[in-house]
């Protein structure tokens, strides 16, 4: 695609921690919920609670979820980030393509730093969020603005958004309609995103805008009807409002309603994780079935091919 060796693709994930025990978590929290992007509340009344209160209650809980879904290679996120990298890396073999988290080990800044000395002067930083938002890719362009003056030699270009980049667009719906193919379709099909705070968007954070139109688009690649597909939020966190309709309790009204088969797809999440394996195709599958319905969780598109060239073509286009 490109002769470009001073050139890399430095594909940034949000972070896990190194393994399923309490301490490693408990570092990987600290790290996130410190985060002045992910929880706006002043340090000085923030980080007593976080300390005090949170991760000493969080941590072993979040270490058993973390347990449920563990893989052979480790946490899901980190095994399929990686790969997804290689696969990109094998699509661009004369650039380097690198992967980095924005929390935990391999650290964004260190990757920027060894990438630099390795004499790369070119850096495309992709954010592995498909929609935009100040909670996610504004954090990893925070620490891109912080890192940039230190090695003025180097020029970093930030994707910010590819909610609704048709190459990306058509290998999420061809993964659902093979999915189809394979397993059947259910009578509903539900995008189920990751929420933020509702008062984000009141301050003007585009997140759901970005989620909506990934959702039509992907809809739209299917041909699906308007009223053959719902568009949620989940992983809502603390007692103020998020965005709605919240996945779990939508899930709920469906299964109540006498929908029987119900099949949930995640395409704000790269790649499988925490939140995709432990809290929707067990949990979210768990409690539709106590209401008398099937919901069936279709995978991320993680390291597929189609996924990887949908990436590694719009790291080309950034270098334009």
């Amino acid at each position: 695609m490109l002769d470009a060796p001073d050139t890399a693709v430095l594909a940034v994930n949000l972070g896990t921690p190194e393994t399923p025990t309490a301490p490693a978590v408990r570092r990987y929290l600290a790290e996130f919920l410190s985060d002045r992007r992910v929880v706006a509340i002043p340090p000085l009344l923030w980080k007593p609670l976080l300390f005090g209160l949170i991760l000493p209650l969080r941590s072993g809980r979040s270490a058993a979820k973390y347990a449920q879904v563990w893989l052979p290679e480790g946490s899901p996120l980190m095994v399929y980030t990686r790969r997804l990298a290689q696969a990109m890396q094998d699509l661009m073999p004369t650039l380097r393509v690198r992967h980095a988290m924005r929390y935990g080990a391999p650290a964004l800044g260190a990757e920027l730093d060894r990438l630099a000395a390795e004499g790369v002067r070119r850096v495309v930083v992709l954010p592995l969020y498909p929609q935009y938002s100040t909670t996610t890719t504004a954090s990893i362009e925070d620490q891109v603005r912080d890192w940039q003056p230190r090695h003025p030699a180097v020029t970093v270009t930030l994707v910010r958004d590819y909610a609704v980049d048709p190459e990306w667009v058509a290998a999420v719906a061809d993964s659902i309609r093979q999915w189809w193919q394979q397993h059947g379709r259910g009578e509903r099909l539900v995008f189920s995103f990751h929420g933020i705070p509702q008062r984000l968007a009141d301050a003007g954070d585009p997140y759901p805008q970005r989620c909506e139109a990934s959702a039509q688009a992907i809809a739209q690649a299917l041909g699906l009807d308007d009223n053959a597909w719902t568009l949620t939020y989940q992983s809502r966190f603390g007692r103020e409002k998020w965005l709605q309709p919240y996945a779990e309790p939508t899930l709920w009204a469906m299964a109540e309603s006498g929908v029987k088969r119900i099949d949930v797809v995640c395409p704000g999440f790269a790649t499988d994780c925490l939140e995709t394996l432990e809290e929707v195709a067990l949990g979210f599958t768990e409690t539709v079935a106590a209401r008398g319905a099937q919901m069936r969780y279709i995978p991320c598109l993680n390291d597929a091919p189609a996924h990887a060239l949908a990436l590694s073509r719009l790291s080309i286009a950034a270098l334009a």
